[in-house]
């Protein structure tokens, strides 16, 4: 299984082929279709990310000490966004989920390109995806 830092560079790396941003939001719209679908029961308030412009909704399961991530946005690129994170962190331990420096975001240029309500709402993401998996560490693998 790859690192998390082998992900990221390699998204890293596809940013790289486009020169301009307007091409770079057309590979996020396209990411977005590669999200796998969430359940429709999963699609409930207390799924959704607050902090979101957009309907975000982000489900977390544990099993066998990994977390998988599921999640849909009704906006095409925070969707795009979302996959990008679930891409990175789904399938990986709390501890490396709340350890992760998620470099990628910066070198790609994502949150400077960003509006500042989607600047807002990745941050909310990011937020939320660690507060799982802090939530995990200290449910099933603290020693208290």
């Amino acid at each position: 299984m790859k690192s998390i830092s082998d992900i990221q560079e390699e998204i890293v790396s596809e940013f790289e082929l486009f020169d301009d941003w307007m091409d770079k939001y057309n590979y996020l719209i396209e990411l977005s279709r590669d999200l796998p679908i969430i359940d429709e029961k999963l699609k409930v308030k207390e799924n959704l990310i607050n902090g979101c412009q957009s309907k975000v909704w982000l489900n977390a399961d544990y099993k066998d000490g990994i977390i998988q991530f599921t999640a849909d946005s009704d906006a095409i690129i925070t969707k795009g966004i979302i996959s990008l994170l679930v891409r990175v962190l789904s399938n990986r331990t709390p501890k490396e989920i709340m350890d992760a420096d998620l470099f990628f975001i910066d070198r790609i240029g994502l949150r400077q390109n960003l509006s500042p309500t989607r600047s807002n709402g990745l941050l909310s993401m990011i937020k939320q995806i660690k507060l799982y998996a802090l939530a995990y560490h200290t449910k099933y693998e603290s020693p208290n």
